[in-house]
């Protein structure tokens, strides 16, 4: 009799073969010119259970350009391993042709030209084209929604999040969890939350007075789905009240609480469940860890860190999914569960190529309607890129770089600092930089960009702390996005390491001097987690610089030098 293990590998090389060499054809059938959003959806319909994944939109409505990661480095045990691989080494690894769409979409590499030919991705008709053609082959299909949706745009903003409320509701989600969506404040998390038609997961949000799970949030959902009854386990960003501001959700607390995850697991084995999913925002490494820990979750559909994989991972017999961010992706698994066992399974990272895609016309209807009260708002420019702006990336981004160069300028400051998020669309050199598209890279509920003094004695420990957050060899220390992007300061950085010791060479580059521990500097920066900060919002001091610019250059940033990766 064939193990379940080995079920699994055989799913394993028919995820392969639909997945990876779907990529594969993306290069000849765009050389073609013939890339059909037929073929885009193309999959073998397997099994009798169809989970669609979709995760970090950050309330991109409308399709988009966004660059995936030059420089993503793992540490401890998951150095060299997928997600951080990037550029021509994760082409390699899964046969992807240099100048493919695959490669565009997938890698950093030759982004520019790549993004001419190929065009912008996302949307979110486009992604309901796709999952109506998903549910027209398995109606039954589950759409999960994995959080940082209602978070990350002008229109979102002024609208509390109604805007990406409403037309989610239109793609008819099953269930969903969250991170970003608590910036919006508990009254407003809870008022959109109440008037959700899906399930609203969180096992690891408790109530903070009692510390008892929360009864805002449903800890799983069932569904009865192709003869087959499903848990699905919310599992929201663990680290909220340390990567955000607490005293917006004080009500909540967070965690990874993996043993409350398996006690969660084991409830709802012995209530019958034949399928386990974890519809998670703890990160990719984070979920790594916590599949090798908690027994009976037979997949993650994992969120937070942005990672797109045209192949899931396995850890033990746990399938891990990452579906990208940005709306760029949609991951579509089909499996086989049979007697209370998942027996195999089938998987596609479908891209949303927006100029392939034809739009819901519904939905596209729905999006321009929340967007028309702001239209003019959104499209007025405010200059022109020069530069390609980007911000992923382990330590910079040249939007970020642009955002510290206006900080300096307009807030007369020596240094600045930028959070290392990770949301935020590109811009092409030639595009005109609208009003839309800095709140796009700029937009939260704690935007105001603060000026302050800082010794440099401070400005270390904040880069160690950042440091550790995302160098810590242990995933579950990893409490934060990328890097802090500093501005006016450079630093050597030894990924290697531990807490303390990876930051030295700290320099002042307008002088070119050493940074005094003892001396005093002015510093901007934006996003303060503490309550009360002052100071103008960041668009509006964005905007202003490049109103004075006209047109944006950004120079390559040397100043951060990284050793032991």
């Amino acid at each position: 009799m064939i193990s379940r293990r080995d079920f699994l590998q055989v799913g394993m090389a028919a995820s392969a073969l639909v997945g990876a060499s779907g990529f594969g054809n993306w290069a000849r059938l765009a050389a073609q010119q013939s890339l059909t959003q037929d073929q885009l959806l193309q999959f073998d319909t397997f099994g009798n259970v169809s989970l669609i994944h979709i995760t970090d939109i950050h309330a991109q409505l409308k399709p988009i350009f966004f660059r995936e990661p030059e420089i993503n480095l793992g540490v401890g045990d998951n150095k060299g391993h997928v997600p951080h691989i990037t550029g021509a080494d994760f082409r390699k690894l899964y046969g992807i042709d240099d100048g493919s769409a695959s490669a565009y979409a997938l890698t950093y590499n030759d982004f520019t030209a790549l993004a001419k030919t190929y065009g912008r991705m996302g949307g979110m008709d486009r992604v309901a084209t796709v999952v109506n053609a998903i549910r027209a082959e398995r109606p039954d299909a589950l759409l999960l929604d994995g959080g940082d949706t209602w978070h990350g745009s002008y229109t979102c903003y002024h609208t509390q999040g109604q805007d990406v409320v409403n037309v989610m509701n239109a793609l008819k989600p099953d269930a969903m969890t969250f991170h970003w969506e608590f910036t919006l404040g508990t009254e407003r998390v809870r008022e959109l939350v109440e008037g959700l038609p899906f399930a609203a997961l969180g096992a690891n949000i408790f109530d903070a007075e009692w510390d008892e799970p929360s009864e805002d949030f449903k800890p799983y959902q069932f569904f009865e789905r192709g003869g087959v009854k499903i848990a699905v386990i919310g599992q929201a960003f663990p680290y909220m009240p340390i990567a955000n501001p607490g005293w917006m959700f004080p009500e909540y607390s967070f965690g990874i609480r993996d043993q409350r995850m398996q006690e969660v697991v084991d409830e709802v084995r012995a209530e019958g469940a034949e399928l386990v999913v974890c519809l998670s925002h703890n990160g990719f490494d984070v979920d790594k860890k916590m599949a090798s820990r908690v027994t009976g979750i037979d997949v993650i559909l994992t969120g937070h860190t942005h990672d797109a994989l045209p192949e899931p991972v396995l850890v033990g017999e746990t399938i891990l999914i990452a579906s990208g961010s940005n709306g760029k992706f949609v991951s579509r698994v089909d499996l086989d569960v049979r007697e209370g066992r998942l027996m195999g399974f089938r998987h596609k990272l479908i891209p949303i190529f927006s100029d392939v895609i034809t739009p819901d016309a519904e939905v596209a209807a729905l999006i321009d309607e929340q967007r028309a009260p702001f239209a003019d708002k959104l499209s007025e420019v405010i200059g022109q890129a020069d530069t390609l702006l980007y911000r992923r990336g382990n330590f910079n981004g040249t939007w970020d770089d642009l955002i510290c160069d206006a900080l300096i300028s307009e807030r007369e400051a020596d240094i600045a600092m930028s959070p290392g998020v990770r949301w935020g669309p590109s811009i092409l050199p030639g595009q005109d930089i609208t009003r839309e598209d800095i709140h796009n890279v700029t937009s939260m509920t704690y935007g105001k960009a603060y000026r302050t003094e800082m010794t440099g004695e401070f400005l270390n420990v904040i880069l160690e702390d950042v440091g550790d957050n995302l160098f810590n060899p242990d995933p579950y220390y990893q409490q934060g996005g990328d890097m802090v992007r500093v501005g006016g300061l450079g630093y050597r950085i030894d990924v290697s390491k531990p807490m303390g010791q990876r930051i030295s060479d700290m320099t002042l580059l307008k002088t070119g001097e050493a940074i005094d521990p003892a001396k005093t500097y002015v510093v901007a920066g934006w996003a303060s987690v503490n309550e009360g900060t002052e100071g103008p919002q960041i668009w509006d001091v964005v905007e202003d610089y490049i109103r004075k610019q006209g047109t944006v250059k950004v120079a390559p940033n040397t100043s951060v030098q990284v050793v032991g990766a």
